[in-house]
């Protein structure tokens, strides 16, 4: 579409019925700001320019919906007397002359580029003002779109609906477009004669109109156009967007053994013949290569995981964790800012930070990489093809040479060398008869303070 729009996003609001602390529009959705979702489908929708109308936490809301691909100004919102009034807020913005205006709520992170795109459309074939709409079971409460011979004919408020216009399915979902060339002179008509004394933006489609212009009605899946007031809401709303997610990655090839127990954040990528099982968490940043196996009970953020390596089950892989091809990370067993190498085993109970391990090294169970010294964070080198006996304590800076071996139970604190064997524990000693002339004594001892 070559026409200009400019998108206004609505996000001033006090977000009382939130109980929080911050910004209603600042809480995530799949890992990220639900404003930050809302200014994803408005690049995708090809729309270039945005006005931001913040309030609360104003500096904030507008780092979480700034990115490089599109033009974002903040304009603040000192007085809250309704969506008209909002809207204008922008007033500098929107009088730098665009073909479409389009106003959308940061509160609605579930909607798409389709809608947003039927409704610019709309525009470029004629309509002076276009309102997103959502067919539902139970309109109770909305405000009824008032559909005659394919045209808008006005908004009606659930107070104000006849028992007829109540049986109405089609509602306002708040979102609309209005003609670019028309916008401040409709918005600028809006009264405020009704109980609160607010400026409705609903309003301007009686305006439109009463002056000979044309509004109409396009629809968009009722989902899309969920808001969030409390924190009930946001759950449903992630809900909602799980699902989603979840659905998309099936249908390209990921298998999701529970669907329902993973959960995914925005950015998290996975390839197609992964398998993932059930109550499995991914946080932001994670990649997931084709043919990896997520075992069941995994937390991974911030981490590569290439192609057929298998994580977990209860597995951890902190920021920085990078495994390599048909690698291993097992139960029980975290890695954070780690690189572990092709066909490397991390089988269990371990963990491993701040760390190098070469291909085909096997870390025994409980081996731990002491990368902090109480005040700064040390590495830790192992080379390919080491064998790591079980119940080890690697103390950082220390590297281990290709090929050695380190006996269970070692404290290793100085290199090894390539092809060495290294013991760090104290030597055994055996002390014959020892063990019974010690129970003996611990038996007379208890038996005397029972007396």
């Amino acid at each position: 579409m070559t026409r200009t729009c400019l998108a206004v996003i609505l996000a001033a609001g006090e977000s009382t019925r939130m109980k929080s602390s911050m910004s209603k529009v600042l809480h995530p959705v799949g890992g990220r700001p639900m404003i930050a979702h809302v200014v994803e489908s408005l690049v995708d929708a090809g729309i270039s320019s945005v006005a931001l109308v913040v309030g609360r936490d104003a500096d904030s809301v507008t780092s979480a919906a700034n990115r490089s691909d599109i033009e974002i100004s903040a304009f603040l919102q000192t007085e809250r007397l309704g969506t008209g009034h909002a809207v204008l807020a922008a007033k500098e913005a929107i009088a730098k002359g665009y073909d479409d205006i389009l106003v959308v709520f940061g509160d609605t992170p579930l909607i798409t580029a389709a809608p947003l795109m039927a409704a610019r459309q709309a525009l470029a074939e004629g309509s002076d003002v276009v309102v997103i709409g959502f067919q539902t079971a139970d309109p109770t409460g909305y405000g009824r779109l008032i559909v005659e011979n394919g045209e808008l004919q006005a908004i009606r408020e659930q107070k104000d609906a006849s028992e007829e216009e109540k049986r109405i399915t089609y509602c306002n979902g708040g979102l609309m477009a209005i003609n670019g060339d028309k916008a401040l002179e409709l918005l600028g008509k809006i009264g405020n004669t009704n109980v609160k004394g607010e400026y409705y933006l609903t309003d301007i489609v009686e305006l439109v109109r009463a002056g000979g212009g044309r509004a109409i009605a396009v629809e968009a899946p009722e989902a899309e156009l969920m808001g969030c007031n409390n924190r009930a809401e946001l759950a449903l709303i992630e809900a909602v967007w799980q699902k989603r997610r979840r659905h998309e990655l099936m249908v390209s090839g990921v298998s999701m053994i529970a669907p329902e127990t993973v959960f995914l954040a925005f950015d998290t990528e996975i390839g197609q013949d992964v398998t993932i099982e059930p109550n499995v968490v991914f946080g932001p940043g994670v990649t997931v290569e084709s043919g990896a196996v997520i075992h069941a009970f995994s937390h991974l953020e911030g981490a590569h995981v290439s192609a057929g390596a298998t994580v977990g089950p209860y597995a951890r892989l902190r920021p920085g964790a990078n495994l390599g091809r048909d690698s291993k990370v097992g139960n029980f067993c975290e890695v954070k800012k780690a690189e572990i190498g092709a066909g490397a085993k991390v089988n269990h109970l371990t963990y491993i930070g701040d760390a190098f391990v070469g291909e085909k090294t096997n870390i025994g169970a409980g081996t731990i990489t002491c990368n902090y010294d109480g005040v700064n964070k040390h590495v830790t080198r192992i080379g390919a093809n080491v064998f790591i006996g079980s119940n080890s304590s690697l103390v950082a800076p220390v590297s281990v040479g290709d090929g050695a071996l380190v006996a269970s139970g070692s404290v290793v604190t100085e290199d090894v060398p390539a092809d060495a064997v290294a013991f760090g524990r104290a030597r055994q000693e055996i002390k014959p008869g020892r063990a019974k002339i010690l129970r003996e004594r611990y038996q007379a001892e208890k038996a005397a303070r029972k007396k």
